[in-house]
């Protein structure tokens, strides 16, 4: 048995090297061109036969969840560090713009909080995590009467949606422009002189199944 276990050991040794290439190369190329790129294009990128790649990983989902738990908890830390800060309109402005500046920087994770499609159970809990500490932020703020009374968490992931799109499209021309249209937003979300919103926040059903839908071609 012993004569074995020397072959074995680097047989291990391997087969993890390549999970992290495989992990390193997905993260690359998500932040880069968001998440629909293929295990074909993984597998390329890590140097690896994409069947080394499913042998790891069986469907793009578990890679997602692979990597991605662990950035949506950097999004919940952004949640909680609001939270922390004395001022809530200050709290609810830092989560915002935090957590637009980790996304401007990933694509992958800025489509995987503005689509539920796309990941597995971690996914799933990590996004429930954070919907939680989203409304603490947004109850905070509007308790403290600096926020619209109409203004409801569940509005969130449409703003980052929304500030997203300008991500996408000016992100070779000038990256920083989300920031303006950001500073529009967080303005409209100010109690003082708002018009009343003519449509109420979608429920969390509704939310999800806007989140699902593909993009339109």
């Amino acid at each position: 048995m012993s004569s074995l276990a020397p072959t074995d050991r680097p047989l291990r040794k391997d087969a993890e090297r390549n999970r992290l290439r495989i992990l390193d190369a997905a993260g690359e190329l998500f932040a880069q061109r968001g998440l629909g790129v293929t295990l074909d294009d993984i597998a390329r990128h890590a140097g690896v036969g994409v069947g080394t790649v499913y042998r790891r990983f069986a469907d793009k989902e578990l890679l997602i969840d692979a990597l991605f738990e662990q950035r949506l908890a950097s999004m919940c830390a952004i949640a909680s560090a609001a939270l922390e800060q004395e001022d809530p309109w200050d709290g609810f402005v830092y989560f915002f713009e935090k957590g637009s500046e980790l996304q401007a920087r990933d694509r992958g994770l800025k489509e995987l909080l503005t689509c539920s499609a796309h990941g597995g159970g971690c996914v799933t809990e990590a996004r429930k995590r954070l919907r939680v500490l989203v409304t603490e932020v947004f109850d905070r703020a509007k308790a403290a009467g600096v926020v619209r009374a109409d203004a409801e968490p569940l509005d969130a992931p449409l703003i980052q949606f929304m500030v997203g799109a300008v991500m996408d499209r000016s992100r070779d021309v000038e990256p920083e422009l989300w920031r303006r249209y950001l500073q529009l937003v967080l303005d409209g979300l100010r109690p003082c002189a708002a018009t009343p919103l003519p449509v109420p926040a979608l429920g969390v059903e509704k939310l999800d199944a806007v989140l699902r839908r593909p993009a339109p071609r």
